[in-house]
């Protein structure tokens, strides 16, 4: 009986061993697999989220562009969450992540990703400047308002008057000056003689008739 209970303990012992033995294993597994460091980017900034570490343990995480500190050291422990703004760019960008677990080094990361280039971040050449608007003139006043000047209009005697008179030929054969008596003088100077002899004949008629009758 003593050797069979001998035989009973050692077997237990041998379990209990091999339960022990198996649970540590699980134990360790498990954190191995729970560890969930999850990251991303964009062109304008860097999400992380950190899940499911050990919170017994000092955990660490640290991001850097282009070999520029973005997110200084930080210490974490069951979980670690934030948004980071990317500075502007032109070209791509190195981002590194850098997460060290406190539980062992099997559970860190070291990544490096490339953030791209946003569309709207390509600099645009400058406006060109708009002309100053031309003013617009004012209206043209209308005939009523504006003064008129009356233009002086050189008048006919005027222009006459400009023009020296032209000099009267003399006379070649030194003719008397005119009397005012035109070509027709003598001709009514004719008719009137033979009037005048005329009546002279009748006087002389009538009175040698009254002498004969006396």
């Amino acid at each position: 009986m003593t050797a069979i209970k001998r035989t009973w303990r050692r077997s237990g012992a041998l379990v209990a061993v091999a339960t022990a033995g198996v649970f540590g294993v699980g134990l360790a597994a498990a954190p191995a697999q729970a560890h969930t460091p999850v990251w991303s980017l964009t062109c304008t900034e860097v999400q992380i989220d950190l899940t499911r570490y050990n919170s017994q343990a000092e955990n660490t995480v640290t991001v850097t562009v282009d070999g520029k500190e973005l997110l200084p050291t930080e210490t974490f422990k069951a979980e670690f969450h934030k948004k980071l703004e990317l500075p502007k760019h032109s070209s791509e960008l190195s981002v590194r992540l850098v997460v060290k677990a406190g539980d062992g080094d099997n559970f860190s990361r070291d990544e490096t990703k490339k953030a791209p280039v946003c569309e709207d971040s390509t600099p645009t050449p400058p406006a060109t400047p708009t002309p100053p608007a031309t003013p617009t003139p004012s209206a043209t006043p209308t005939p009523s308002d504006t003064p008129t000047t009356a233009t002086p209009t050189p008048s006919s005697s005027t222009s006459s008057a400009e023009v020296p008179p032209s000099a009267k030929p003399s006379s070649p054969s030194g003719d008397l000056a005119e009397t005012g008596s035109s070509s027709s003088t003598p001709l009514i100077a004719g008719a009137a003689a033979a009037i005048i002899v005329a009546g002279g004949g009748v006087m002389w008629a009538a009175r040698k008739r009254r002498s004969a009758q006396h």
